[in-house]
């Protein structure tokens, strides 16, 4: 409805400190932040939801709750959960030396296949070998911020499997190979630029190291796949995600607190809580512990982004209120004085936004925004990609390549650092890795945005 139009901006105070917490507290209370962040979540959830059901009554209060919870947030991490357990389940065994070329050659095969079984599948996949291999590596911190860049985020950029905004775009419309045609020259430059840099410094590290080969016997395990029948479950997933694009039942929605749900929705959910639950079945723990799996991961995400999930909603009701809503600035921004899209902002302000927010339902909203003028007949992904597809690509970069810029801006991202940090890789800062992605990203992303936007 015209939430957005009532919501003042300091609603988005929980929502910026929930953000600031994640930078903060883990640097100046290390201790208390991995004791205390699910009740650190929790009160910023509540300082948002608290005074909403004051001000706007219980109806509404729990209203929003239950559309973020059952349409976004357990959906959300349904799908990271049954990825998360799946790929566990597979072991990459065997030799993997941790030079420049051979992890070179791991972060260009996760970033071809994030775009097929999507940036979590892919980065869940491979995180664990290429950690391993790294092992006797002094400098690993380099490495896992150039996996968050290209396996988490821009390898994703080729189909709707990739990533979420890409999803939605085929939920609204989009071809499904659209995708592939517009984004692989931009995302082709973009990975051509970051594998040179992460080769050079990856080079320029292992000679500071003067760190002596593994030659263990140990290490010469012959390369090999355990649990590879969690492959064929990932598989599964992949269908069900596929199956809740493409199936469209007759029967209708069930209705909750007045938010329908969607009978492919539920079912894709629930095939994905049952393959979760074959592949712990199935899979010998003695593979998971050589994986170094536990569950704090998946347990540190899914109480963060609870609290994310929560805090955001006024953000996105008042983007989607555009003119109406307290960024409206912002939103103005987009189109020039004769209404025409500049599609130069469209790409910097989705990205940003996207880095912050959720990157999903951001694309969302741009793309309703740039389809504002579709002509009687036609539906918004019809004309966006007839009329204006240079906005819509323009829409799609910003939201998946600029989910890289922050640990938030992409669900594996955290995950990604999760499991590092478990295997006692010190990671950057929330503004330590933002340095980083400041530094090497932006210059890469405006080069593209020039000859592509």
């Amino acid at each position: 409805g015209n939430l957005g139009e009532d919501l003042p901006l300091f609603s988005i105070i929980p929502f910026a400190g929930i953000l600031i917490s994640i930078a903060i507290v883990p640097l100046l209370a290390p201790t208390i932040w991995h004791r205390n962040y699910g009740k650190i979540s929790a009160a910023w959830a509540l300082s948002f939801l608290i005074p909403f059901l004051i001000w706007k009554g219980f109806s509404e209060a729990i209203h929003q709750f239950m559309h973020v919870m059952l349409l976004e947030y357990i959906p959300f991490i349904i799908l990271l959960f049954s990825l998360f357990t799946v790929s566990g389940g597979i072991r990459i065994k065997g030799y993997l030396a941790g030079t420049p070329l051979i992890n070179t050659l791991i972060l260009l095969i996760g970033t071809t296949l994030a775009s097929w079984m999507g940036t979590t599948g892919a980065a869940m996949l491979l995180i664990r070998p290429l950690i391993r291999s790294n092992k006797w590596r002094k400098h690993k911190v380099h490495t896992i911020i150039f996996f968050i860049f290209l396996v988490a985020n821009i390898g994703g950029s080729l189909t709707p499997l990739g990533d979420p905004p890409l999803f939605l775009g085929f939920l609204q419309g989009v071809d499904f190979f659209w995708t592939t045609k517009a984004m692989l020259s931009p995302m082709l430059l973009t990975v051509f630029f970051l594998i040179i840099i992460y080769y050079l410094l990856d080079n320029f590290y292992i000679r500071k190291e003067h760190v002596p080969h593994p030659t263990d016997s140990q290490y010469k395990e012959p390369l090999g796949i355990e649990g590879g029948i969690n492959i064929l479950l990932l598989l599964g997933i992949v269908a069900s995600v596929l199956m809740s694009g493409f199936w469209q039942p007759e029967i209708s929605d069930i209705t909750i607190f007045g938010i329908n749900l969607k009978l492919q929705n539920i079912f894709r959910d629930i095939l994905l809580l049952v393959i979760a639950g074959v592949s712990m079945r199935v899979t010998s723990s003695m593979i998971r512990n050589e994986n170094g799996f536990t569950w704090f991961p998946i347990l540190e995400v899914a109480k963060l982004f609870a609290g994310i999930f929560i805090t955001i909603i006024p953000a996105i009701a008042i983007l989607r209120a555009v003119e109406h809503g307290a960024l409206n600035e912002l939103t103005s921004l987009v189109s020039d004085n004769s209404g025409n899209p500049i599609n130069s902002m469209y790409f910097w302000l989705t990205g940003i936004l996207s880095s912050f927010l959720d990157n999903a339902p951001t694309y969302l909203i741009f793309f309703n925004i740039a389809g504002a003028s579709v002509p009687e007949g036609m539906t918004i992904a019809d004309y966006l990609m007839t009329h204006i597809p240079t906005t819509l690509l323009a829409i799609s970069l910003g939201a998946v390549f600029m989910g890289a810029i922050t640990y938030i801006g992409n669900a594996p991202n955290f995950m990604v650092k999760s499991i590092a940090e478990e295997n006692n890789i010190k990671m950057p800062s929330f503004f330590g890795y933002m340095l980083w992605s400041v530094l090497i990203l932006i210059p890469i992303f405006f080069i593209a945005s020039l000859i592509f936007i």
